[in-house]
């Protein structure tokens, strides 16, 4: 998933209920997760998956580990920052392939993720049900809300609703990930990542559009900060 980005969070002063929140600009952000998304998705998935019919599984998990360790080092070499997510999808990363690696079983490295996913699911869902929505947790380390909102009864229906969606689509992940491993593993290591993205993506699209539609029925207004410098 993208990097943390500070935000800020102003009420307007005159008359009126209306909330301001400033978030940072949207590009770079975008950016960013584009950039984590090719360096722990997309070209090791590559790298796997022009390996396996040439080199064999071995050389392919040894070059995603590889890969992984080559993009830390030209990060830190270079002066660019390590943001935590790209740290956590690398780990993650490097810990499938290992495991994989040492049980020499492509089967392994896919089906990781989707237990994975399915226990996401399970605690999306849970939390959810225990009235203690977890994406409450999640939206304050990328956005200041004020006190006056996250208590508020149809924020916290709005976050339940949300984390009701995020626990559905992870396990709709998993099994869509169990689906695409009938026509074989090759096709599943290959596959699966894209897919995977394309429906979190949807889901982030679906709850993004609920979330700005609830809170303008609030009053509170989303706003982009114009003179933020981007970083890398």
């Amino acid at each position: 998933m993208p990097a943390h980005q500070s935000t800020a969070i102003s009420s307007t002063a005159p008359p009126g209920p209306e909330v301001v929140i400033e978030l940072g600009k949207l590009r770079p952000q975008l950016i960013r997760g584009a950039r984590v998304f090719a360096e722990t998705i997309a070209v090791p998935t590559l790298l796997l998956w022009l390996s396996l019919p040439t080199a064999g599984l071995g050389w392919g998990l040894a070059a995603v580990i590889g890969w992984c360790a080559l993009v830390l080092a030209l990060r830190r070499v270079l002066g660019h920052p390590l943001p935590s997510t790209l740290l956590l999808s690398a780990g993650l990363l490097c810990g499938r392939a290992a495991l994989a690696l040492v049980l020499s079983s492509a089967l392994v490295y896919v089906l990781q993720p989707v237990v994975g996913s399915a226990l996401l699911g399970v605690l999306f869902l849970g939390s959810a049900a225990a009235g203690r929505p977890v994406t409450i947790r999640l939206a304050q380390d990328f956005v200041s809300l004020p006190a006056h909102l996250v208590h508020d009864r149809v924020v916290r229906r709005l976050f339940t609703q949300v984390t009701v969606a995020w626990g559905v689509s992870r396990l709709l992940d998993a099994g869509m990930s169990l689906a695409l491993l009938h026509w074989g593993v090759g096709f599943g290591l290959v596959a699966r990542p894209f897919f995977s993205g394309l429906l979190s993506a949807l889901t982030i699209g679906v709850c993004a559009v609920w979330a700005l539609r609830t809170l303008r029925r609030m009053g509170v207004t989303l706003r982009l900060r114009p003179g933020q410098a981007a970083s890398r």
